[in-house]
């Protein structure tokens, strides 16, 4: 259960910095007196206004660099391990998305494939005494078996960003195998708070809500057999990375590990509308009630994520522990204030 604080005298890159995870755990980090060096395309798949407001946050810190650049481009990546020697590198640049990647699949080569290539040559050229990356629930595809265990078969993703993770994972556990770098995969169960990613479902109702539309519920109406989702607050994910980065894998057989990092808590998707309506209403101080139009579920989406969380909580006595009602809040309030909807 043992993991080091963070220190101050390391180099810490994270890629995808003026990403919703990327932005807190960088902030968690500086607010330490950590060094980060931070890289991000601050592509347009949502909001750049959102990802500018997040880096405008960061930049005071005097500690933080911030470098404007694709993972993709291979000369870039290794000009950065070569300049700045980073100790430890977090990898949370990827192209988000499942359905996205059914419409827009050659971005999800470029960046999640390519881009993690160049970040694990990197790695084996400038060794780091822990590389972190980002996994994704994702891969446990159809599996029916809840709550997802790491030790489950993953062999049968339902989505181009799926399979896009599990190569993630199979790349860096050869890599650990044949250049000796310590790697931990980290499989998200649904982010979400504050200043959070607006393609996300939860975001995406609020923004309807305002614009006067109606919601899609993608369960086709039905209760009784809703969708499971494992919502997991910013705050909880960035505490389990911060405890995970002073903790790299053991050297045997090889230093590679994955790690569920959810919420072991599931909510009915119904559930979790009515508590963000009860959250916003609070937040604007008027009643809130959405407008829903149920359709069947969409190609790629699962019935259920739920995460097994035991094998996080063994290796840094870490569980997160925010409530929904909590989380969903703090993001209602953020929503309110940030686009003045008082």
């Amino acid at each position: 259960m043992d993991y080091k604080a963070l220190d101050p005298n390391k180099k810490y890159l994270i890629t995808g910095a003026a990403g919703f995870i990327g932005y807190f755990l960088s902030k968690k980090l500086l607010e330490q007196g950590c060094t980060v060096i931070g890289v991000d395309n601050v592509n347009d798949y949502y909001d750049v206004n959102l990802k500018h407001t997040r880096l405008d946050q960061l930049k005071p810190f005097e500690n933080f660099t911030f470098i404007k650049g694709d993972i993709s481009d291979k000369e870039l990546v290794t000009r950065i391990f070569e300049e700045n020697k980073p100790n430890v590198v977090v990898n949370l640049a990827a192209q988000a998305g499942v359905r996205y990647s059914i419409e827009n699949p050659d971005v999800y080569i470029q960046s999640n494939i390519i881009g993690f290539y160049n970040i694990l040559e990197a790695c084996r050229y400038y060794p780091v005494d822990h590389l972190v990356y980002a996994s994704s629930s994702s891969v446990y595809g159809a599996n029916k078996k809840v709550p997802f265990e790491e030790t489950d078969f993953v062999d049968n993703p339902v989505s181009l960003y799926a399979s896009t993770k599990k190569s993630n994972e199979l790349m860096a556990h050869t890599y650990s195998h044949l250049y000796k770098i310590p790697a931990t995969g980290l499989r998200f169960f649904t982010v979400y708070g504050p200043m959070g990613r607006p393609d996300m479902a939860y975001f995406g109702f609020t923004d309807k809500y305002f614009a006067d539309e109606s919601i899609k519920i993608f369960n086709n109406g039905d209760f009784e057999n809703d969708l499971y989702r494992d919502f997991t607050y910013v705050d909880d994910i960035v505490i389990g990375i911060e405890r995970l980065i002073g903790k790299p894998p053991e050297a045997e057989p090889v230093s590679h590990k994955v790690f569920n990092i959810g919420n072991n808590n599931p909510e009915k998707l119904m559930a979790f509308i009515e508590t963000l309506e009860k959250c916003l209403s609070k937040a604007t101080g008027k009643e809130v009630v959405f407008k829903k139009d149920f359709e069947p579920i969409k190609p790629g989406d699962v019935p259920a994520t739920y995460a097994s969380t035991d094998q996080l909580q063994e290796a840094v006595g870490f569980k997160p522990k925010t409530s929904i009602e909590d989380g969903l809040q703090k993001f209602a309030d953020w929503y309110v204030e940030y686009y003045k909807k008082q």
